[in-house]
């Protein structure tokens, strides 16, 4: 879900241009975009940074390849305060959220989430989207930061008729995430942050299931751990006021040390999710693409009563020669990049075009290029071969299922 979308990323062991790239806030603005309430701890670390949807976030702290690693082998520390939060209250809630959304979010269980999407009428995807439920009538809906203005006046105008309420919080809230194989230990020994039964009731880090959530305390408030991420590790994300958010980072960046915790930027976040087989929003996603071309189908609940925007142009489905999104992988050491062509064959020429890239990557956990493509319905089968035009020259490649890299499968 979450945008990171860094083009031009290298993961062939040199980092890229970092101008190349493009990436939320406490209400600072600074001349080159908003500030994370965490900017002066990025500086203090070197981090190098880039502008994405108008923020000024950091892109990497020391290489693309090693953050990337850290996350795969002990864990990774982000600050993703780039992401929209939208709390949505009211008894009500449930039920608009249902109408608004493609998932049924009223069968989902306070301190659980889900993963949904938001549809135009045309059955697009707006953006996609985590529902946390929080408390009774209480959700909130974290959205892309590209997205934020767009997600926030679908919502209200999609309000009428239902008695719920809708909050922007994105400018209060700053978001964390610890994310690898010792991201639950690093949180466990983290200093201040402590399991009270007045914010979890008899849930405990190692308990909380994947897309839960439960209250933490911290200092003298709250934050809201959920164990979702978007890197295909296992881990968590820390919502946590403004005010809160550098006390905390650095308390987690002191008990990280001992487990190999590095602070990670948007550079890894992309190529991880990546190889996770995690779509982007405007590059597997977007307002042209229905969500089973995306492989999004069981995110559509169509067997949820009533309507919801987007709910005919569902059911009348794509043309039958509208593209489907597959995996490839391919030879060498020359990666396909978003908006590289996909042909039939290893001939010259633009008339054998079935395909284009979305996003891809030489990648650091697997050692070949991988790449997510639109292709033609009748070369999308697994095992199929093609070949990709990359800068000019044809490399050979085969589509394969998603995601490329599982945790479950090492």
């Amino acid at each position: 879900m979450p945008d990171t979308d860094v083009t031009g990323t290298d993961m062939t062991g040199t980092d890229p241009d970092p101008t190349a790239t493009g990436v939320l806030d406490d209400t600072v603005v600074h001349p080159t975009g908003r500030l994370s309430p965490l900017h002066e701890i990025h500086v203090e670390a070197g981090a190098t940074f880039t502008d994405f949807a108008g923020w000024e976030m950091p892109v990497r702290y020391s290489s693309d390849l090693a953050e990337h690693h850290a996350v795969r082998t002990a864990a990774g520390l982000f600050d993703i305060s780039h992401m929209a939060e939208i709390e949505v209250t009211g008894p009500d809630a449930a039920r608009f959220l249902d109408f608004a959304l493609a998932g049924k979010i009223s069968a989902v269980a306070v301190g659980r989430a889900k993963y949904s999407l938001l549809l135009a009428a045309s059955g697009g995807i707006v953006d996609d989207l985590i529902v946390y439920h929080t408390a009774e009538g209480r959700y909130l809906v974290v959205a892309n930061a590209s997205n934020r203005v767009v997600v926030v006046e679908a919502l209200q105008l999609r309000l009428d008729g239902f008695d719920a309420a809708i909050d922007d919080l994105t400018d209060s809230l700053a978001l964390i995430a610890v994310q690898g194989p010792k991201a639950r230990a690093i949180l466990e020994q983290t200093a201040g942050l402590a399991v009270t039964a007045e914010f979890s009731g008899d849930q405990s880090l190692e308990a909380l299931r994947y897309y839960a959530c439960m209250g933490m305390a911290w200092g003298d408030g709250a934050v809201l751990v959920a164990r979702t991420g978007y890197t295909g590790e296992d881990g968590f994300e820390l919502y946590v006021d403004v005010a809160d958010a550098a006390a905390l980072w650095r308390a987690l960046a002191a008990a990280g040390a001992a487990h190999g915790l590095i602070p990670a930027g948007l550079a890894s976040r992309d190529t991880l999710r990546l190889e996770a087989g995690m779509p982007l929003y405007g590059h597997e996603l977007g307002l042209d693409i229905l969500p089973v071309q995306a492989g999004l189908g069981r995110v559509v609940a169509l067997t949820k009563e009533g309507p919801f925007v987007g709910r005919e142009a569902i059911e009348r489905g794509p043309d039958d020669a509208a593209r489907v999104l597959v995996g490839l992988v391919s030879e060498g050491r020359r990666a396909g990049r978003a908006e590289y062509t996909v042909h039939a064959s290893a001939e010259t020429g633009e008339d054998d075009v079935v395909g284009v890239i979305t996003s891809g990557a030489l990648s650091p956990t697997l050692g070949h290029p991988i790449a997510m493509a639109y292709v033609d319905p009748a070369v999308s089968a697994v095992g199929t071969s093609l070949t990709l035009d990359v800068r000019g020259s044809r490399v050979p490649a085969t589509v394969v299922p998603l995601p490329f890299y599982s945790r479950e499968a090492r």
